[in-house]
């Protein structure tokens, strides 16, 4: 009798069908990239919660038409775009700069718009994010009542219709202003815009990204303000240090340009509407790797800086690296969040780094709200340097990535001859942990230059007071070449040599790998942290991802694997992330770091997710871009996909 009662009871549990849908909770979009102005990828959504998460399923897919392998250009595109979503309307970017406008619910094409984007001589084809602004003087449903902004590839900045996706005549030339205004020369591809402007009362702010280490020379990182109605330029700040002039005469035209080789803002910004701030993370002064010429001027390198919006003048800055010779540009928007102190709480923003070091500001004044300790680094770099003595450590949190050094013993491989191989190379490079200097002999550089964090940047829960970040282990080998030594080989290499023109030396840098493509460090070679941001605590420290998509079957392990894109989190106590080389979403236990779901993705989520709900009536939706990375050769697309519980 035993048999029949288990198969009947079996069969029961079988056709039981999907939790009931909770549609009396709240409701929200997802108006900014980060969620809000202050970023923290935040949602007060609750539909999906930690009960229900693991029934989650394809609810729609969006195809763009946007990919490239790279026989089109001189790398694969990558999909990093994090959609907004402003009432039923969902907007986003792809690889080639087209926009696009989805309905919310259903993933149907509402319009798009084609800049007429020149790819073939892109290295980089990025595109993470649009703005959406509401002017207060035009009726809703006029013509550009609200606009969405978008920065391009080539060096504009485009204003366009959020209803029909036609430009906005009005602002700049037909709807367009030209970025290159001002910067001088710039090589094919080398300059122009991959993150979402910031808008702020009534200015549009974009800073720009800038090819790393082909020239000391580089185009200015000067950010710019634009009147959003008409496209005016009312300010710019160009990094230059304080007492100093933003412009320079350019002998090949013959007119006043930005000062070049300044520090760049690459990555996204933060305003405070109601401090009238903007915070901006800053990257190198070039060259990245050599800093003896530079004469003080990477003053407002590798800092979050407060700049006021009226004006763009500088109210503070705050430095994360002193004297940047790494690559190590604040790589991440500044994240606003409410610090708890006593019977009340401090205006604060959090800004993580590549060095893995988490710096918790007073974002009034730039002081830190954890002790942060000046200590002594490794000396002896390159001749003709002038290394800082010391590095500014915060003291909690703790680092989220390991700064001691990497010794041959710590070599690691799939099987003995591959580790073997990474012992050697190891045995051969100078290797003192963080902030070893770039050498002539070669130098192991861990983190390396994709971090530790980068872009994706971090999740902050409000209420619980934990913030989520996930970290890449990978070391990575640099060495300098001097110039005379460069040879015709390295001069034309697309990868593995930076030509840093106008500099003493080359650079090579490649990532420390074993000869079967495995990190020569020792797992995990990616974690996700949680933080306790009250107490400076780390709460759990999880290796993140498997090696599956990486290796053949069956070495499909849980080692921890390099990742980029960010998390988000949810009231329910829910994290969301991709990120990782297998091609999966997952769900995480904000409190625990415990894995609850992940869901199969057609292609590469190297980009951070969002959700929403538009209504009372309909369902959370939790949607990510599936399109790969194309310099880290994850599985590339064009899909955007939507995950939400079934009925």
């Amino acid at each position: 009798m035993r048999l029949p009662f288990a198969l009947a009871a079996a069969a029961l549990i079988g056709c039981s069908g999907p939790s009931p849908i909770e549609y009396e909770g709240p409701v929200a979009g997802w108006p900014e990239y980060g969620a809000a102005k202050g970023g923290g990828h935040y949602s007060p959504l609750t539909q999906i919660h930690k009960d229900n998460v693991g029934e989650l399923e394809i609810a729609w897919v969006y195809h763009t038409g946007d990919y490239d392998d790279g026989s089109a250009s001189l790398a694969p595109s990558s999909f990093q775009n994090t959609p907004i979503l402003v009432d039923d309307t969902l907007y986003l970017c792809t690889p080639f700069n087209r926009v696009i406008a989805l309905d919310a619910d259903t993933g149907r094409e509402r319009w798009s718009f084609d800049p007429k984007l020149d790819t073939s001589q892109r290295y980089l084809q990025v595109c993470r994010g649009v703005t959406a602004w509401d002017d207060p003087r035009r009726k809703p449903g006029r013509s550009c009542a609200r606009r969405i902004f978008m920065g391009t590839l080539d060096a504009r900045l485009i204003a366009l219709d959020a209803h029909s996706g036609e430009p906005c005549e009005d602002f700049g030339q037909k709807g367009e202003v030209d970025l290159g205004q001002g910067i001088g020369r710039v090589d094919p591809g080398e300059y122009g815009v991959t993150s979402p402007p910031v808008v702020i009362r009534d200015l549009v702010v974009t800073g720009s990204y800038v090819l790393d280490n082909r020239r000391s020379d580089a185009p200015a990182g000067v950010v710019r303000a634009y009147d959003a109605r008409s496209g005016e330029l009312r300010w710019s700040w160009n990094p230059v240090p304080p007492g100093q002039s933003q412009m320079e005469f350019d002998p090949a035209t013959g007119e006043r340009i930005y000062r070049k080789g300044t520090a760049n803002v690459w990555s996204i910004m933060s305003v405070d509407p109601e401090r009238g701030l903007i915070f901006a993370p800053t990257g190198n002064t070039a060259p990245d790797y050599y800093g003896g010429d530079r004469r003080g001027f990477d003053y407002y390198s590798s800092s979050v800086v407060a700049l006021h919006a009226s004006n763009g003048q500088v109210i503070w800055r705050f430095k994360t690296v002193n004297h940047d010779v790494w690559d190590y540009d604040v790589p991440a928007q500044p994240t606003l969040f409410d610090f708890p102190h006593g019977r009340g709480t401090i205006p604060a923003l959090v800004q993580v780094t590549k060095m893995g070091h988490l710096f918790v500001l007073n974002r009034e004044s730039g002081r830190p709200l954890f002790p942060v300790e000046e200590r002594a680094v490794p000396m002896g770099g390159v001749p003709g340097e002038v290394l800082a003595p010391t590095q500014p450590f915060p003291t909690r949190p703790p680092p989220l990535h390991p700064g001691e050094p990497l010794t041959p013993d710590d070599a690691w491989g799939f099987t003995f001859w591959d580790r073997g191989k990474c012992r050697e190379w190891i045995a051969s490079l100078r290797s003192e942990g963080i902030f070893t200097p770039p050498s002539l002999q070669g130098s192991i550089h861990y983190p390396g230059s994709s971090g530790g964090m980068n872009w994706g940047g971090p999740a902050v829960d409000p209420e619980r007071h934990i913030l989520v970040v996930n970290t890449t282990r990978v070391a990575n080998h640099i060495r300098l070449v001097p110039r005379k030594a460069v040879t015709p080989e390295q001069a034309a290499a697309q990868y593995g040599f930076e030509p840093a023109l106008g500099s003493p030396y080359g650079l090579e840098r490649l990532p420390l790998l074993s000869p079967l493509g495995a990190p020569c460090n020792r797992p995990p070679w990616g974690t996700l942290v949680g933080v306790d941001l009250a107490r400076g605590e780390i709460l759990w420290d999880v290796p993140f991802g498997t090696t599956r998509d990486m290796a053949p079957f069956p070495i499909w392990r849980k080692l921890g694997v390099p990742n980029i894109g960010g998390p988000i989190v949810t009231a329910s106590g829910l994290v969301f992330i991709g990120a990782t080389t297998d091609d999966f979403l997952r769900a995480f236990d904000s409190e625990t770091g415990e894995e609850l779901w992940r869901g199969r993705l057609p292609g590469g989520g190297q980009a951070t997710p969002m959700t929403y709900r538009t209504s009372r009536e309909t369902k959370q939706f939790v949607v990510i871009a599936a399109g790969g990375h194309g310099l880290m050769r994850t599985t590339g697309g064009d899909a955007l996909v939507a995950f939400s519980l079934p009925e």
